[in-house]
């Protein structure tokens, strides 16, 4: 069918009811996942590919390091299974860490499509399992060999029969092996309903193929991109950020290059591989980079192989966001989920006032573990707990944005969504005693940075435990933008008055309370610019405190608790440079 005997409403439709074809199949992920991590908080993606193994279309529902590496993932899968050679029935997946989306944790799946025998696109989906042995989920090992299973490419069934024997490997090499193995099955049936809908799809409309359809999706989406990218102006712009690291501090650089035939990032200058998993793959350097660019330049164009083809990415080999085979990089996402706020900061320069402070950015999940021989702890203590191993999804603030206050307690980039304690506690014997808002941990500004929030919680069956930490902006703050102020660091404590460090695998003994207080966000402009009906409001839902108004925004209060006028004119004017 060509391209002239389509209306473009015809082809707008088709386009749409594709997008809806990957909805449904990230939900009957969501629906059907075993781990907390799938079906509470969406740590997945799901596409749609055609028969080139370009990506058309993107679930709204997933994260963008698992959708953009996803991207570049089934391409792999083609160069070892030809399209030709599968069949109908067969389902591949891996978790190489350099052709998924860059660690063990996270399982790609690709299922081809087929119509009148022929194999005519294909569908992929990821999702994050709570284990695949090794260490655990943390930042500890020093090669990618100690942090997990690993299944290169290859087939999970064929011709519709699973491979049993390889279920029963991974089934005794993991900690969570019902979680795991339910969500693997997941993955398996969210492909297969979307290949059911694409088909139904292809059958309301009379295509034979995704080849015209394909076509148009592509071209129409990077032209809009170019578009987009026209209206900056054009030049070479540079930025770095200093973040915790492990053991020593880490430097990311970028140069950004803006031209009529796309954007160019360059990470030349990027601190070297750390010695422990906080590396970063290319694949997932590319993702978040992606997205954060895309997130300024062109946020309403479909996310797709023609927009994505636009933007290109080098990252040295052996720099710390272009890490090579074995180095460890379970913790991938750590680093990588502050790429967007690198982005933006090249951007900045060029899109006047249209950008935002930076955000806690990586996740503050809690992972805990107990009756488990890693913990430093006498046996006789350890054989109190019982055996759990819970990861629990949870978010500092973001950066404050053009016009607008950051999103409290919200995970961005990565999108997904917190847990609900009353999960955790439901699956394991910790009691979360304390969940709310960190009050002043928002930057000032004009446009206040989002507020991280406090977490406390202890073990109820009076034995140790062992968290993993897998935390940044514990030394260095998300920073202010345009005069913002920055953000509240990131701080882990015990009641015993211990603090703990914001990486790696820590003990926390029995009766002892652990506390995280999450960072917030960057605050945007000159705090003494922002209205001071909108600082009282502030301090009257419990987000800023009146120390923290009258000191950061120049807002006296009077008794009931609105802006004394005249004291807030003469506390700014003082505050005010002459």
């Amino acid at each position: 069918m060509s391209l002239s005997s389509l209306s473009q409403i015809q082809m707008q439709v088709m386009w749409d009811r594709l997008i809806a074809v990957t909805e449904e199949q990230a939900l009957t992920l969501i629906r059907t996942g075993f781990s907390t991590s799938t079906r509470e908080a969406g740590d997945v993606s799901a596409g749609v590919f055609d028969a080139q193994g370009r990506m058309l279309a993107q679930a709204v529902t997933g994260t963008p390091g698992h959708v953009n590496a996803m991207a570049r993932a089934v391409v792999h899968f083609l160069e070892k299974y030809p399209l030709d050679t599968m069949k109908d029935g067969d389902v591949f997946f891996t978790n190489d860490p350099w052709k998924g989306t860059g660690h063990l944790h996270d399982f790609t799946f690709v299922t081809p499509a087929f119509r009148n025998g022929r194999a005519i696109g294909l569908l992929a989906s990821t999702s994050h399992m709570v284990d695949v042995g090794g260490r655990g989920m943390g930042p500890d090992a020093r090669q990618v060999y100690e942090e997990g299973i690993y299944i290169p490419l290859l087939h999970f069934a064929r011709a519709g029969q699973v491979d049993e024997a390889l279920v029963e490997v991974i089934r005794g090499n993991v900690r969570e092996s019902t979680q795991v193995i339910g969500d693997l099955f997941s993955l398996a049936a969210c492909n297969k309903i979307g290949a059911r809908r694409l088909l139904s799809m292809m059958d309301e409309f009379g295509l034979d193929s995704l080849d015209t359809l394909a076509t148009h999706i592509l071209d129409r989406s990077r032209e809009a991109s170019l578009e987009a990218v026209a209206q900056l102006p054009a030049g070479t712009f540079r930025h770095e950020m200093t973040v915790d690291g492990y053991d020593k501090p880490v430097t990311l650089v970028a140069t950004m290059t803006v031209s009529a035939t796309g954007i160019d990032v360059d990470f030349d200058g990027t601190s070297g591989v750390s010695a422990f998993g906080i590396n970063v793959p290319f694949c997932y350097t590319e993702a978040y980079a992606s997205f954060g660019i895309k997130c300024i330049v062109s946020p309403k164009v479909p996310n797709n192989a023609g927009s994505l083809s636009i933007i290109r990415i080098r990252a040295p080999e052996g720099c710390i966001l272009n890490a090579q085979h074995p180095s460890p990089v379970a913790t991938r996402h750590i680093t990588g989920q502050l790429l967007p706020d690198l982005m933006f900061g090249c951007l900045a320069q060029s899109v006047k006032n249209g950008v935002p402070a930076e955000g806690t950015s990586c996740l503050w999940n809690l992972f805990a573990m107990g009756g488990d021989s890693r913990i430093e702890a006498d046996l006789e203590l350890i054989a109190k707990s019982r055996a759990f191993n819970v990861m629990s999804f949870h978010s500092g603030g973001t950066g404050a944005r053009p016009g607008l206050d950051g999103m409290s307690a919200t995970a961005f980039p990565s999108g997904v969504k917190n847990c609900p304690i009353e999960i955790t506690e439901a699956l394991s014997p910790i009691l979360v005693r304390r969940k709310e808002y960190r009050v002043d941990s928002g930057g000032a500004g004009e446009f206040r940075g989002g507020l991280g929030q406090v977490m406390e919680a202890v073990h109820l069956d009076d034995a140790p435990f062992l968290i993993s930490a897998n935390y940044d902006r514990v030394t260095f703050p998300p920073r202010g933008r345009e005069g913002g102020h920055d953000g509240a660091r990131g701080v882990l404590t015990t009641s015993a008055g211990r603090t703990l460090r914001g990486k790696g695998q820590q003990t926390i003994q029995p009766g002892e309370t652990f506390l995280m207080e999450m960072p917030g966000g960057g605050g945007l402009g000159d705090p003494m610019k922002r209205d001071p009906a909108r600082v009282a409001e502030d301090v009257r839902f419990g987000l800023v405190s009146r120390e923290a108004a009258e000191r950061d925004y120049g807002v006296v209060l009077a008794a009931d608790g609105t802006p004394d006028t005249d004291a807030t004119a003469r506390r700014r004017a003082a505050a005010t440079p002459a």
